[in-house]
């Protein structure tokens, strides 16, 4: 597999600390008490989304999970309709009523996010099959965590993808932990990916804190489903920084040193590394005027959302589709 080009590899290491800085601020503002409902960091993963969703186009769909912003932000969603959306603001995505874990842009193949465990994974196996149907070489990929690898849509969807070749791909992002649960106290099998083998599809275990083996795994995956050759198992080894949530006094038992020892890892120092080492590629004052530009776009994303008016109580009725 190539390696990406300079340019792409730069555009990846912009969307990984978009997110980055997405979710610190969003953090920083739920506990001041700005941002409603939960928010769910996904610090520390940002690898998986970038590397994934940079091997797909635009037409290509893809649903998320509660911890959903990397996904958008990855798939192309606007940090303006993002953030309005997480201050409940009328201009958000979902007008204010979807919060954090709801938001969607079908414009740019975001099926949404879901606060269901496993709940998006048949949805998206859904629109798989209509790509399939349609036969436009569409594809459509569904995340979901390691928890939700255990549930029972994870594995309905998988057997009927395989055994109709659906063009799908199924990223596991494994974080070692569903909320306060060990892996490995649920997985009969360290690898989500090994369960391919009884669908008869293949499964892949990448280092999912580095997002160039990311970008060649989930190529591979879209190549094989654009050829109607069917889905892949792409199981990504990684870890969030951060409590399930970001409640006050969230409860986390990880122990401290696993947690300092995965920040050692991170994505994207991995990345800002890798280009620093090639010569020309990325100088450092190259990635501070970077870093600059899209706290700045941060900025701009909340001053939008506090200017924006929240939802009026009649707006409560609208888009109701059932009653």
């Amino acid at each position: 597999m190539s390696t990406p080009s300079p340019e792409l590899q730069r555009e990846m290491l912009r969307q990984m600390q978009t997110i980055r800085r997405f979710e610190e601020r969003a953090s920083d503002d739920f506990r001041a008490g700005d941002i409603y409902g939960v928010v769910h960091s996904y610090i520390g993963e940002e690898a998986v989304a970038v590397g994934v969703c940079a091997a797909l186009e635009r037409r290509d769909q893809i649903i998320s999970t509660h911890r959903g912003h990397g996904h958008c932000i990855a798939k192309g969603a606007d940090l303006n309709r993002m953030m309005a959306e997480l201050y409940g603001r009328a201009t958000g995505y979902c007008k204010g009523k979807g919060g954090s874990m709801h938001i969607a842009d079908f414009e740019i193949g975001m099926l949404g996010a879901n606060g269901i465990v496993a709940g998006g994974i048949p949805i998206v196996t859904g629109a798989g099959l209509a790509a399939q149907l349609e036969g436009e070489g569409r594809v459509a990929v569904a995340f979901f965590g390691d928890g939700a690898s255990n549930a029972g849509p994870f594995h309905e969807s998988v057997n009927i993808a395989a055994a109709w070749k659906l063009p799908m791909i199924y990223v596991c992002e494994n974080n070692l932990y569903a909320v306060q649960t060990p892996a490995a106290k649920s997985l009969a099998q360290p690898d989500v990916a090994s369960r391919a083998a009884g669908y008869g599809i293949p499964g892949v275990v990448v280092d999912g804190n580095d997002v160039l083996a990311v970008h060649a795994a989930a190529t591979a995956a879209v190549a094989r489903a654009r050829a109607g050759d069917g889905p892949t198992i792409l199981e990504c080894k990684t870890y969030r920084w951060r409590a399930h949530t970001e409640r006050p006094n969230q409860p986390d038992s990880r122990p401290a040193d696993e947690i300092a020892a995965w920040k050692q890892k991170d994505p994207i120092g991995r990345l800002v590394a890798h280009l620093q080492a090639q010569q020309g590629q990325l100088t450092e004052d190259e990635w501070q005027a970077m870093d600059a530009a899209i706290l700045a776009a941060i900025e701009d994303s909340v001053a939008f959302a506090k200017a924006s008016p929240f939802p009026t109580p009649e707006s409560a009725l609208e888009d109701v589709f059932a009653d």
